[in-house]
Parts: structure tokens; C-alpha cells; sequence
């Protein structure tokens, strides 16, 4: 028994830990005595913890308030989540582009870029650039790692299943990123679409939105889903992959190998074919180069209406089996808005069945094409706030 008792001490402490950290994370700056009423650990133990993150620059105790009412009686020091000295690494491998982006415990992004990916496979550049954003980081230590794919990861959260638009098997995608990273931290996968949602539940449109799906834009289409602030993973961590429904054109070919996907009707590669127009660096930037020639030519308007068409109908079955409250559209969407929402709308108001089913609010992601880099960050922290890993 003895040879428990310092793994059972240390899992304790780690536990109080990120209790503490939660607490500051989501209820904002308390001085010692309010988190050891918050959290419900002993003043001598948060006394302990506060000093121990200070120590690794997660938090501040710098600032003084006055501790009395109205100003009276003995200043409180109130202990802010800084988060600098505890860092996680979030990274998007896509088709056409691929991401990164340094996030620190306190919800500051440190480093972020993205590059694009032309005529090659896209692992080399996601390589190159994780280590150029790494060398950006002045101080701080990696806690974590995550990159996002657009596909089925394993249970493992390291084991890409499959990926059907890019080539991406097996431990290929950790192994290189744990090479660049030289062991600093542990490195996981996970599914591009679950990344993103989270990272709008946490920085973005979905915030306090309690039931939220978020549908990615690029060469292929997934979801993520969002209940209570929480992903929904399903039985084998593979829910979400809406791109594969048949609906929508039946003889369009897909990446999939198959006909009449929905990602072959609303996908990037599908939109620009419907318009007659090229891609650019990234699936942003063809999407807004389609809405600068809609204004001025109907073919494109008409082909944009039936896409939004087509997004609807696919929402209404999503929204009959899940029934959010809030539907955010990233990646090309964003750059089309109206052309999109306004008959994606209407095809939902269709669809549902009853006028009791209330349509839920379609939005547009505020966080751009980084945003499965961002929420892969997010999840990189994870082990820290739930007391898996570490803080010193």
C-alpha cells in the first residue's frame, strides 16, 4: 500500500488543482478565501495551489482590491488566471491549407498562422509550420498537443481511421508532430469538425449557447456538436460525419468514392464547379472572390441560392434528429453569408415538420479558418483543467 499512497497524493493535488484553475477560467478573479468558498478546499490548500502556479506563471496576485464595504477595512488580493507559463499547441490538417495556433491556459492566443497547400501533400507544410510557430514562443512549456483532420479518429485520439480527401493513415500525422516537437509534450488527433465546434463554444459564436452545431465549410463538410459545453463523441468518437448523408445531388461523385453525398453538393470543390470558377489559396478566399461576382452576376446569385437550397435540407434532417438551438456555419460559409443563410433559411422553414419545432439560429463562425487549430488548442489544455496533467 505504500507505494500508492504518493500516486494517490499526487492525483489529489492535481485534482484541487484544477479546481482552482476552473474556478478562476470560468468565474473570473478571487481572492484566496473566495475560491476556498468556490471550490470548497481548505484556505491552507488553495494557499498551497495559488503559490505553486505562481511559481509557474499561471497566475497573478499582483493587483489589490480593497476588502471592506465600500472600500473599507483590509485589501484583498484577488488571484487572476494569467495562464502564460502553461501553453497548448492546437494544428489543422486540411486539404488545402493547414493551421496552427498557440493558446495559454487563460484563453490568450500566443502564435497563431496559416499557410496554403498547392499540388502536395499537406503534411510537410503542417511539419514546417508548427515548427516556425513553436520558435515564435518566447516562454512558456507545452502542456499538450492537438491536431485536427478532416476525418474518423480513433478511440486512442491518435489514430487517424479515416480521412477521404487526404491522404492521412495511421499514426503518421502524431508521429511527425511529436518529431518537431522533440517529446516536449503528448500529442493526440482529433476530428477537424468536433475541434472547431468546440473552439466556438469556448471563443466564438456559440458561446453560452447550451445545444450548438457547428458545420465546417471546406473541400469536405462535418459536424460538431456541442451540448452543455461538451463535444458529443458518439459510441466510437466518430459523430458528426454529416458530409456522407445522401442528400442532395444523387450522381454527384464524392471524395468518399460514392454518389450523392452531401459534401459533393455543398463542398468548396462543389460550389466553385457550380459557379465556374477557380480555387484560391484557401477555401476563404474562393468563397470570397464567388461573393464579390455575385453582386453583379445572377448565374452565380442562382447557383449560390441553390446551394443554400441544399444546406437547409441537410440542416432540417440535423435539426429533426439533434435539435440545436444554434447552428454555426464556418469555413466558406462565412465569406458567402446572406447568399447562404437567407435560402438555407428557408429551406429549413420547409422542412421542419411543426411550427412547434422552432427554427434554431443559423450564425456565422467569428473565428475564421483557424478555428479547428484554435479549439484543437483548447482540447490540448484540457488535461490541465481536468487534473490529468500536470502543472509543475
Amino acid at each position: 500500500m505504500a507505494t500508492d499512497q504518493p500516486s494517490s497524493t499526487e492525483g489529489l493535488r492535481r485534482l484541487n488543482t484544477s479546481l482552482v484553475l476552473r474556478s478562476l477560467r470560468q468565474q473570473g478573479p478571487a481572492t484566496r478565501a473566495e475560491l476556498a468558498k468556490r471550490t470548497g478546499l481548505a484556505k491552507a490548500t488553495v494557499g498551497v495551489i495559488v503559490g505553486g502556479l505562481a511559481e509557474v506563471a499561471a497566475v497573478d496576485e499582483s493587483a489589490s482590491v480593497p476588502g471592506g464595504p465600500g472600500g473599507r477595512g483590509r485589501p484583498g488580493r484577488p488571484v487572476t488566471l494569467t495562464g502564460e507559463g502553461l501553453l497548448g499547441l492546437g494544428l489543422e490538417l486540411n486539404v488545402d491549407y493547414v493551421s496552427a495556433v498557440v493558446l495559454d491556459l487563460g484563453g490568450r492566443v500566443r502564435v497563431s498562422g496559416t499557410r496554403p497547400v498547392t499540388g502536395t501533400d499537406p503534411l510537410p507544410v503542417l511539419l514546417d509550420l508548427a515548427r516556425s510557430v513553436v520558435r515564435r514562443v518566447r516562454d512558456g512549456r507545452l502542456v499538450g498537443a492537438m491536431v485536427a483532420v478532416p476525418g474518423l479518429v480513433r478511440g486512442d485520439d491518435r489514430t487517424v481511421a479515416w480521412t477521404p480527401n487526404l491522404a492521412a493513415p495511421d499514426e503518421r500525422v502524431a508521429v511527425g508532430i511529436e518529431d518537431v516537437l522533440e517529446g516536449r509534450c503528448p500529442v493526440s488527433v482529433g476530428n477537424d469538425a468536433n475541434c472547431a465546434a468546440y473552439a466556438e463554444s469556448h471563443h466564438g459564436a456559440a458561446v453560452g449557447a447550451e445545444h450548438a452545431l457547428y458545420l465546417t465549410g471546406t473541400v469536405g463538410i462535418g459536424a460538431g456538436i456541442v451540448t452543455d459545453g461538451r463535444l458529443l463523441r458518439g459510441a466510437a468518437g466518430f459523430a458528426g460525419e454529416v458530409g456522407h448523408m445522401p442528400i442532395g445531388d444523387s450522381t454527384a461523385a464524392c471524395g468518399c468514392g460514392r454518389r450523392g453525398c452531401w459534401e459533393a453538393s455543398i463542398g468548396l470543390h462543389a460550389m466553385l464547379a457550380a459557379v465556374g470558377m477557380p480555387e484560391l489559396d484557401t477555401p476563404y478566399l474562393s468563397a470570397q472572390a464567388v461573393a464579390d461576382r455575385a453582386e453583379h452576376d445572377p448565374a452565380v446569385r442562382a447557383a449560390l441560392e441553390n446551394l443554400g437550397r441544399d444546406v437547409g435540407l441537410g440542416l432540417a434532417i440535423l435539426t429533426n434528429v439533434l435539435d440545436p438551438s444554434l447552428v454555426v456555419l464556418g469555413g466558406y460559409f462565412v465569406a458567402l453569408g446572406e447568399h447562404v443563410l437567407g435560402p438555407a433559411r428557408r429551406s429549413l422553414d420547409e422542412r421542419l415538420p411543426s411550427p412547434a419545432q422552432g427554427r434554431p439560429e443559423l450564425r456565422l463562425s467569428t473565428l475564421g479558418m483557424e478555428a479547428a487549430a484554435l479549439g484543437a488548442a483548447e482540447l490540448a489544455l484540457e488535461g490541465v483543467f481536468s487534473g490529468d496533467v500536470p502543472v509543475a
